[in-house]
């Protein structure tokens, strides 16, 4: 089942998510906080890296290079503070919130609408049972322009679903990325 505000507010008095904002902010920002079923994440001001070209290699998930990425530098204007994502690239950064996920408790993080319709995709990405730490997150800039990638705003959401409880969480498997800090955590093995 999908879990709603009320829901999300009680877990987060219990540490789900931290900081927590729990009313939704849209004034002049992209919206983040608390949704109707929902959580709106914000992007870290502290890092975001961007997918290079590399003559004569080639990306490997298994051997990660971190040769592949240049971290784009914080910018500021009237607007906010913000990382420029170039064109038909692919970038990483982090969430603003520290996240601790129940043991029957499975998120989604999805894009935003405001980005999509902006040519700017947040990967799909699953925050299993267990999961606790600040999720590296993924974004495609599909446009052929650059784009700006706002800190301190609403960059993804996600979304509760309750299931029977699970054999083995995130945490008692050892999940490769448990306990991420808030900064890029690289593909690893």
């Amino acid at each position: 089942m999908l879990k709603c505000d009320r829901w999300i507010r009680d877990m987060a008095e219990q540490g789900m998510i931290e900081p927590f904002v729990e009313k939704q902010i849209s004034q002049q920002v992209i919206s983040f906080g608390l949704s109707s079923y929902g959580y709106d994440l914000r992007l870290s001001p502290k890092q975001f890296l961007v997918f290079e070209r590399v003559p004569g290699e080639i990306l490997d998930p298994k051997h990660f290079n971190r040769a592949h990425l240049r971290s784009s530098q914080l910018q500021r204007d009237s607007s906010g503070e913000y990382f420029i994502l170039p064109a038909h690239s692919y970038g990483l950064g982090v969430a603003v919130e520290r996240v601790a996920m129940p043991p029957n408790i499975t998120a989604i993080a999805i894009g935003k609408s405001t980005y999509a319709r902006c040519g700017i995709i947040a990967n799909l990405t699953p925050v299993e049972a267990g999961f606790r730490g600040h999720l590296t997150l993924e974004l495609s800039n599909s446009s052929a322009a650059d784009a700006k990638i706002y800190a301190h705003e609403g960059i993804c959401q996600l979304l509760f679903f309750e299931g029977e409880p699970c054999e083995v969480t995130y945490a008692e498997r050892g999940g490769k990325y448990q306990d991420q800090p808030e900064e890029v955590v690289l593909a690893r093995l």
